[in-house]
């Protein structure tokens, strides 16, 4: 051992936990960690331990129970519904060049989204939704937890897809060793709420370079004695820690990242390369763009097996077109985008066979005003959207709903309840496809009112869009 490796060992059992001796870079601080590998898996002992703190009841509700997957893209600003998924042509407003068409008895804008397009028996499309708000913040957040972030448990509400990660645990099979929620491009996504911190999101940048730090310059049998260390000093602290969870969760993370022996996490892991990474040529085919390279990713991670079952990606490409909205640079660019991204996906989970599997969900917070444009020639905020998707069983070609003749409001609501469809809809839906009941109440919430799934609360009763199966 050099006197500089002897230093750094030294160093080391000071203060195991914050070294970046054990990280090998610096700025890898405690914050980063907890961003990178927050969402990250822990062994079999977690559902051990978490299996008995929540006293669960629901009614028994029917789940459609179809999916195995989630994909749930989060159109971030709100693109305009009049334009792409329930287009209506303006007279002298709409551009010539969306050049539209009718496709199985459905208007479509074959010049803005081609791909899509020639798809349209492998989708469906909600026309019938409506937002609660029209605040992005507040709305983007509504759509992730399904609820007011403004009510009783919404500051604490976890995300759907945390949700699906503390209900699909003891499904995962030995070996695998991906986080059960994974996010792509969604830093600023909602994370596990009052949930232990090993069920909020492995948040990810897709690159070629595929996941940073999954390796240790001064080797792995270094790491390996690094890690046995910190287990030797810290172990005891940790279980007898007077600081409650906190301790627990770092625990989860390294075991997340190293696995139990520093060699069966996924750090060393050949499995994490290949799903996370991928070659320039993958990428064009997908659009070049982080959306498609998210979309690209998604495949690659449920295609490994690993014990994924959400993915959340968040297309944070400019849909706030206040002004200009048909200029080339945006909705037309945007279009493209998206088109490329999502079609490529959805071709893709069919060849692996991954389609009937897994469930794709598309969803902004809001829509946009109707008709003529602004005087900045764009289009402002509306609670009339829609709702995107396909795969896990859904009946493609199906079109739930329908507005007015300017897409305004909804004209047919299109399902069982005659109501608007909700974001607490969507998630009911969600989870139903998943088989989870949707009516679960967990009583492990720090405020003791009872944790819903999907809320009860007010005058609206949710329920899924089962329409959406045929």
């Amino acid at each position: 051992m050099t006197t500089e490796q002897a230093r750094i060992d030294r160093e080391f059992r000071k203060r195991p936990w914050t070294h970046p001796a054990f990280f090998n870079r610096p700025h890898w601080t405690r914050r980063h960690f907890f961003q990178v590998l927050g969402g990250g898996i822990g062994g079999a002992f977690l559902s051990r331990r978490y299996a008995k703190a929540a006293g669960i009841t629901a009614s028994g509700a029917v789940t459609k129970n179809t999916a195995q997957n989630v994909i749930f893209v989060l159109l971030a600003g709100a693109p305009s519904h009049t334009d792409t998924f329930d287009l209506k042509m303006v007279p002298n407003v709409t551009p010539t060049s969306f050049n539209p068409e009718t496709i199985n008895g459905v208007l479509w804008p074959t010049g803005l989204l081609p791909d899509l397009g020639n798809m349209l028996r492998d989708f469906a499309i909600v026309r019938s939704m409506q937002s609660h708000a029209l605040v992005h913040s507040l709305a983007q957040t509504w759509t992730q937890i399904g609820r007011n972030p403004a009510a009783v448990l919404g500051n604490i509400a976890p995300n759907i897809g945390s949700v699906v990660a503390i209900e699909k645990e003891s499904q995962r099979q030995p070996g695998q060793v991906f986080p059960i929620f994974l996010a792509l491009n969604s830093p600023s996504g909602v994370g596990s709420g009052y949930f232990p911190a090993v069920y909020a999101p492995f948040d990810v940048q897709p690159s070629t370079g595929g996941i940073a730090y999954t390796t240790n310059p001064d080797g792995q049998s270094r790491f390996v004695g690094r890690l046995k260390l910190l287990h030797s000093l810290d172990d005891s602290l940790r279980i007898n820690s007077p600081y409650g969870s906190a301790m627990d969760d770092y625990n989860d993370f390294y075991t997340a990242a190293a696995g139990a022996t520093g060699s069966d996490g996924m750090m060393y892991n050949p499995t994490v390369n290949q799903a996370f990474r991928f070659t320039t040529a993958d990428s064009a085919r997908y659009g070049a763009t982080s959306l498609g390279n998210a979309c690209l990713v998604a495949v690659n991670v449920l295609k490994a097996s690993q014990g994924t079952r959400f993915i959340q990606i968040t297309s944070s490409d400019g849909w706030d077109m206040h002004q200009n909205i048909y200029a080339a640079n945006e909705l037309p660019a945007k279009g493209k985008i998206l088109d490329t991204a999502i079609a490529t996906m959805l071709s893709d989970l069919k060849s692996n066979g991954l389609f009937d599997s897994t469930l794709v969900v598309m969803v902004g917070e809001f829509g946009r005003t109707v008709g003529p444009l602004s005087a900045a020639k764009g289009r402002d905020h509306l609670v009339q959207q829609f709702a995107f998707f396909a795969g896990g069983g859904i009946q493609g070609g199906t079109i739930i709903g329908a507005t007015d003749d300017t897409g305004g409001d909804t004209a047919d609501y299109g399902w069982s309840q005659q109501r608007y469809v909700y974001p607490e809809d969507i998630e009911a839906t969600i989870y139903s496809a998943v088989g989870i009941d949707w009516t679960t109440v967990r009583h492990d919430d720090p405020l003791g009112r009872g944790f819903e799934y999907v809320p009860t609360t007010g005058p609206v009763q949710f329920y899924p869009v089962h329409e959406l199966w045929g």
